[in-house]
């Protein structure tokens, strides 16, 4: 949910639910690398809300543009570390022996 005026399409607060400091935190850092937007933090109402506010204030381009561009780059990371990762356990499991790979070695 998008807070802002009506006037002033530069300003918002996102209140997003069911979330907390985990994506808050990294839409932050994303939203602080756009030159675009002049300043960008969030806050938790009350620990036992899953709710997170984020206000983004930029410099000339709608808030809502910024935001979306930028929960857009956090799902290329995100993509981007999943697919290294996937890709790392691939290369890892087709260079070892199978007899190597028992995690279950405690039983006899």
């Amino acid at each position: 949910m998008e807070h802002g005026s009506v006037t002033d399409s530069t300003s918002s607060t996102f209140s997003i639910m069911e979330e907390d400091h985990t994506l808050a935190n990294s839409v932050r850092f994303v939203l602080n690398q756009d030159p675009r937007v002049a300043f960008c933090g969030y806050s938790i109402p009350h620990p036992a809300d899953k709710k997170v506010n984020i206000r983004v204030q930029t410099t000339g381009d709608p808030a809502k543009d910024v935001m979306k561009d930028a929960l857009q780059d956090l799902m290329v990371m995100g993509q981007h570390v999943r697919g290294t990762f996937d890709k790392a356990v691939a290369d890892f499991k087709s260079n070892m022996p199978a007899e190597q790979m028992d995690v279950d070695s405690n039983q006899q």
